[in-house]
């Protein structure tokens, strides 16, 4: 019996991790296989049967992996591989899981050493949310004062971006700041849409207005007082 990865349905952490506008690569290549990894990543997390996301998080992983492999040194390829072994690790929830996420949390300071701006911000939405979800020592590298210094980085970066207000409310809600949360919400429920990215914009959505709900029934108070 696999042992359960405590790592809550963020779509793993989103885990995800691209952010409000898509910032394009120069090259076309890139945005090509960017845009396909993307869409499926969306497919798995938000229209396939909870039991069929492990396996196809792992040849989502390969078809990642393949594509940073083919384009070496780019940290859009490396992003999305990372987003893809998070994807896994939630599905997996086994030992395997923890692994998994250690791999993607390299990744993402790999492509921060090229690039720190590399899709908007994404890097920052990412480690933040692994930082915060992954269980901490002696079991993991998960540190709530990491998270939070990522999440914050991230909407300091993309101020509008839905994924990077989410993934700071769902932080915010977790630490027991219900009202900043809610604020945050309200920023993602009104952000931009992504061109390209509606089937992720629409899932993610669903999340935003599912947590706002429940700190409406819990923390009635939070919402009040969100501004």
């Amino acid at each position: 019996m696999k042992k359960p990865f405590p790592l809550r349905p963020l779509a793993l952490l989103a885990f995800a991790l691209y952010t409000a506008v898509p910032a394009l690569a120069a090259d076309p290549a890139i945005d090509e296989g960017v845009a396909r990894v993307a869409h499926r990543w969306a497919a798995i997390t938000y229209q396939m049967p909870e039991g069929e996301r492990e396996a196809a998080f792992k040849a989502l992983v390969e078809q990642a992996r393949s594509f940073a492999v083919a384009n070496p040194g780019k940290p859009e390829p490396m992003i999305w591989q990372a987003i893809s072994l998070a994807g896994y690790a939630k599905a997996n929830g086994g030992i395997g899981a923890l692994s998994a996420a250690r791999e993607a949390r390299d990744l993402l300071l790999a492509a921060e050493k090229i690039d720190p701006n590399a899709l908007n911000g994404s890097i920052y939405t990412s480690l933040g949310s692994l930082y915060a979800k992954v269980p901490g020592w002696p079991v993991g590298f998960g540190d709530k004062k990491k998270a939070r210094e990522y999440l914050e980085k991230a909407v300091a970066m993309n101020p509008q971006g839905m994924d990077a207000n989410y993934l700071y409310a769902d932080f915010l809600a977790d630490q027991g700041e219900y009202a900043k949360a809610a604020a945050r919400l309200k920023l993602a429920q009104v952000a931009p849409p992504r061109p390209g990215r509606e089937d992720a914009d629409k899932g993610r959505l669903l999340e935003v207005e599912s947590l706002l709900a429940e700190l409406q029934r819990k923390h009635p108070d939070a919402l009040a007082a969100a501004k």
